[in-house]
């Protein structure tokens, strides 16, 4: 058990003249005169004796102004005691020493911790402007007017354009653009096979039928390969295949399927599939290829990803 110090006024050796607040644990920035020495802060102050009587009214008091002057000469040679001890010294910097205790004990140790803000890593989730498919491992960018849809009919990771609209070929809401990513199934690993493969899984799911098996655009009628290509695609050799489609309503459209292989795990490939509708001003063949190559690997950089970037393994 210790037993600190209790507050009070004590001299200042580096201020001679002056007495400094003791709060009971450290020193204060209050001084004050010696001269005031009677005072005390508010709340603070010695304790109070019972009203003394006058000794020569005839009620005893000079007994009792003796047994007052004894206890005051103790108080003094205490007082002279603790002022002794506070005048040994001050620390390095200036500051009074603090009082002595009448019995030491360890005080506690804080230890340092860094602020939430200094800490914390920005969620890449939380970000409106990014896609981020956890499971396979890469992050997408959403255009301006695009969203990120919290839940989709096939609850996979998915970007599509904001505004919706009438199907031209079934009871049900379309989107002129949408972007969506997958883990490619099967032994295949192959980029160029995978995207050549998804293509047709692309064209259909986009313009022929939909997961509800509803034609939202009267079904294809033809297609035309504009673009197939080796590319890179989050630092990873991956392969482009594209299609132009033309649909039995409505104005067609474009699909894309890019294949390439994870940058996490067991490398599973990733296919990232694009549909786009014809002639809408906003939804240029350029756009696809922006959002290919803002393809990034999931807490990656820049730098090392992207179409036009050297050929990783």
């Amino acid at each position: 058990m210790s037993f600190a110090t209790p507050p009070g006024w004590y001299p200042d050796t580096g201020a001679p003249g002056l007495e400094r607040w003791w709060d009971g644990a450290s020193w204060t920035a209050h001084t004050r005169p010696v001269a005031a020495a009677h005072a005390a802060p508010e709340g603070f102050g010695p304790p109070s004796f019972p009203h003394q009587r006058d000794p020569h009214d005839g009620s005893g008091g000079g007994s009792r102004t003796k047994v007052l002057a004894i206890t005051l000469c103790g108080v003094l040679v205490l007082g002279a005691a603790v002022t002794g001890a506070v005048l040994l010294g001050r620390d390095d910097s200036g500051t009074p020493a603090a009082p002595p205790t009448t019995a030491s004990s360890p005080a506690p140790v804080t230890t340092p911790t860094a602020s939430a803000s200094a800490s914390a890593e920005p969620d890449p989730d939380e970000d409106p402007t990014v896609l981020v498919d956890q499971l396979n491992g890469v992050t997408l960018p959403v255009p301006k007017g695009w969203e990120k849809p919290e839940n989709t009919s096939d609850d996979i990771p998915t970007i599509r354009t904001e505004q919706s609209y009438d199907c031209p070929g079934a009871a049900s809401f379309c989107y002129h653009g949408t972007v969506t990513t997958h883990t490619a199934r099967g032994a295949e690993n192959d980029p160029e096979a995978l995207a050549e493969a998804d293509i047709v899984t692309a064209a259909d799911r986009a313009f022929e039928e939909d997961s509800l098996g509803r034609r939202t655009h009267g079904g294809i009628r033809s297609h035309k390969v504009i673009e197939a290509r080796e590319l890179t695609v989050a630092g990873r050799t991956g392969y482009l295949v594209r299609w132009q489609v033309t649909t039995g309503k409505g104005p067609g459209g474009y699909v894309q399927s890019v294949a390439f292989p994870s940058s996490v795990g067991t490398e599973t490939p990733v296919i990232v599939r694009f549909a786009f509708d014809a002639d809408i001003p906003d939804l240029p063949l350029s756009l696809m290829d922006t959002i290919t190559r803002g393809i990034r690997p999931l807490g990656g950089s820049g730098a090392s990803s992207g179409v036009g970037a050297s050929i990783g393994p």
